[in-house]
């Protein structure tokens, strides 16, 4: 959730509260989670190769940051990874369609990061239908091959603010196109910019689906390196209106709540001022199509970050459940007809610097290991 220093200002009435209820400075210093952040600095610091890779892995973008894989190592060369029903989002994503996007993002950003590190892997998806793993992962040692877009897994961010006035040119629109269809001018923008801002209202206005997002909150420093999963909302503003009683869980809860509402409207704002979207679709809805979406979302991620652009994900209007029908069959009608299914929709533009997200430690996702949560 992002607040702008304008809304939080008028929250306390004037910035003479935040400050004297804590001194800026050290404020700031102690604020970051650092370890829920350490994930990043300890990317390829493993000696087995299986848990060298999926330290990269454990990077890839996911819906709401749950973090849905855990990881089984079998003998010395195979590691089976699945999805971790407990991570599951009920209301909004039903049938694990989203999680399961998230664990192909999972799944390319481990078998590019093996191929950097010298091991070509074989991957079987479902080897035992739906209810085992998604994958099983066979490591065979070869010749290093370094993908160009590895280069950018360390500064890949998770988008979560605007976008600068600045319109992405043809030219990076065709160099994105391998990975999804991108609509940087004409009617197709407006529609989409139409049809995520009103799917984004409907699903900010439905009790059980918000509510969904705000039990996943990490609010402060405390909260997100206990739990570095879910929507983390941290930073010394947010975290003295926290410490003072003003930004609670109860109060986000409320979307006619004032800090709730300039959170809508944050949002609502992103999705108008984008400049350009990115539309992934596939033939069929199949869980192998889904993966197949997932690698090709996380290598867009990566692509974008070479070009210097931002990507946000705007999953309501693909969601489902009945609030959002409308846009769902909207969406589908005008951008996947002949029974595709639009995987994943995001926003593209040039965006202001975002954080990293924070991360559960590799071991924590291993299976006889102890779980994060």
């Amino acid at each position: 959730m992002t607040l702008s220093r304008r809304k939080i200002l008028s929250l306390i009435g004037g910035g003479a509260i935040l400050s004297a209820a804590v001194p800026a400075t050290g404020f700031v210093l102690t604020r970051t989670p650092h370890k829920a952040l350490q994930p990043w600095a300890l990317a390829g610091n493993y000696d087995d190769p299986r848990m060298n890779a999926m330290s990269y892995a454990l990077l890839a973008p996911n819906p709401h940051n749950r973090q849905p894989w855990l990881a089984e190592l079998i003998g010395k060369n195979q590691v089976d990874i699945y999805r971790d029903p407990q991570r599951d989002l009920p209301v909004t994503d039903p049938f694990a369609r989203q999680l399961t996007i998230g664990m192909g993002c999972f799944l390319e950003l481990m078998e590019m990061a093996a191929e950097g590190l010298g091991f070509t892997v074989s991957t079987a998806l479902f080897p035992d239908g739906e209810e085992g793993p998604v994958a099983r992962c066979r490591f065979t040692p070869a010749q290093p091959k370094l993908d160009p877009l590895f280069a950018y897994v360390a500064n890949r961010r998770s988008h979560k603010e605007g976008f600068k006035a600045k319109a992405v040119g043809d030219e990076r629109a065709e160099r994105l196109s391998s990975y999804a269809r991108v609509f940087n001018k004409g009617a197709e923008v407006d529609i989409l910019k139409r049809i995520a801002h009103d799917a984004w209202i409907a699903e900010a206005t439905t009790p059980a689906a918000w509510q969904e997002s705000i039990d996943l909150l990490r609010i402060g420093k405390a909260e997100i390196n206990s739990n570095p999963d879910g929507i983390n909302v941290g930073g010394p503003m947010l975290e003295a209106l926290s410490i003072l009683g003003i930004f609670t869980r109860e109060a986000a809860a409320d979307p006619e709540n004032p800090g709730a509402k300039a959170a809508i409207e944050s949002t609502a704002n992103a999705i108008l001022s984008s400049p350009a979207f990115t539309v992934i679709t596939t033939p069929t809805n199949t869980r192998f199509d889904q993966i197949e979406a997932g690698r090709n979302w996380l290598r867009l991620n990566l692509a974008t970050t070479g070009l210097g652009l931002a990507l946000r994900p705007v999953s309501q209007s693909l969601q489902e459940y009945k609030e959002v029908q409308p846009f769902y069959d909207e969406i589908h009608e005008r951008f996947a007809p002949a029974n595709g299914t639009v995987q994943m929709l995001g926003l593209l533009g040039y965006g202001k610097s975002t954080s990293r997200t924070p991360r559960w430690p590799l071991e924590t996702r291993m299976i006889d290991a102890p779980r994060g949560q």
